[in-house]
């Protein structure tokens, strides 16, 4: 009883001294991870936020780089690009929405590079419908790529980075998956299950020392997959620049920062989303063309 009279007593004075120590990280300068003895994993690397992530690993000075993604095209050309920067970086051809396909190309990553130490799950699709005009198939594979994929990808990768007790696992996940719209039943869906899974598994690497998990939860960003989705007042709004989601995300990995909200305005989203009732939640999407912004949606041509 006397145990946890006193850890009741200490928790308050715990609370203050962790806001007091998030209060001076962000006046000083964090000390950030060197990545030079790091090989990095991203799926979906052919190309939009994949391919920026890439670059900017590659950049920050990771010693390899290994992009997964279903267009060779693609990946072959962010492998030159990478490969001119005086990095190593290999391809593979990879479904993660396809368990076997995941375990076996694991398996081959391990063979021909190497332990993969931080892992970036970045794939992902949309369809950009309502569920009646939705067909079933294409909803059975953005759940498969945006959230089933990353289950086998963890799998696949995390037993031997707590083998090592060194590894990161990062998600590139969207505001989406904490305030929904209409016309992305199947992305916001995705992304709300993929938001969960995070956040379990970075709870649950709390007693795993050496291993972290990051997600990275951006604004609308100027990317071919949301090609055509409008925002009523793009100078309040701008949609984000790809290369910025991908410099905060790793700076989010050097920092080893769990959850990362852009811009930071939508902390406020949040916050707002949690006090007000539904009606007035209604008429902020309305006003803020939120309700609509996917009528205009054409996506990845």
């Amino acid at each position: 009883m006397w145990k946890r009279l006193g850890a009741l007593l200490l928790f308050p004075a715990q609370m203050v001294c962790l806001l007091v120590k998030a209060a001076v990280c962000l006046v000083l300068p964090p000390r950030l991870r060197d990545l030079s003895r790091d090989s990095v994993l991203v799926t979906g690397g052919g190309r939009g936020i994949g391919r920026h992530l890439a670059r900017e690993f590659a950049r920050r000075g990771a010693r390899k780089i290994i992009l997964w993604g279903r267009t060779e095209r693609c990946l072959k050309e962010t492998t030159e690009e990478i490969r001119l920067m005086g990095t190593e970086c290999h391809y593979f051809i990879c479904d993660v929405g396809n368990r076997e396909e995941v375990y076996r190309q694991a398996k081959a990553v391990r063979e021909k590079v190497g332990d993969i130490t931080i892992l970036v799950n970045n794939a992902a699709v949309v369809h950009g419908k309502s569920l009646m005009d939705s067909d079933d198939d294409a909803l059975l594979k953005s759940q498969h790529i945006n959230t089933l994929g990353q289950f086998w990808t963890t799998k696949a990768f995390l037993p031997r980075m707590l083998e090592l007790q060194n590894g990161h696992i990062v998600c590139l996940n969207s505001v989406l998956a904490l305030s929904a719209i209409p016309g992305a039943i199947d992305y916001c869906t995705s992304k709300a299950s993929s938001f969960a899974f995070m956040e379990s598994l970075t709870l649950g690497l709390l007693d795993c020392p050496g291993v972290n998990a990051t997600t990275v939860l951006p604004f609308h960003t100027s990317t071919e997959m949301f090609q055509g989705m409008r925002i009523r007042f793009p100078s309040l709004f701008p949609p984000l620049k790809p290369e910025t989601v991908a410099r905060r995300t790793v700076e989010a990995v050097q920092t080893n920062q769990a959850f990362l909200l852009l811009p930071w305005t939508m902390h406020v989203l949040v916050i707002l989303k949690s006090i007000l009732p539904q009606a007035a939640l209604e008429e902020i999407h309305k006003f803020s063309g939120s309700y609509t912004c996917m009528n205009t949606f054409k996506g990845r041509t």
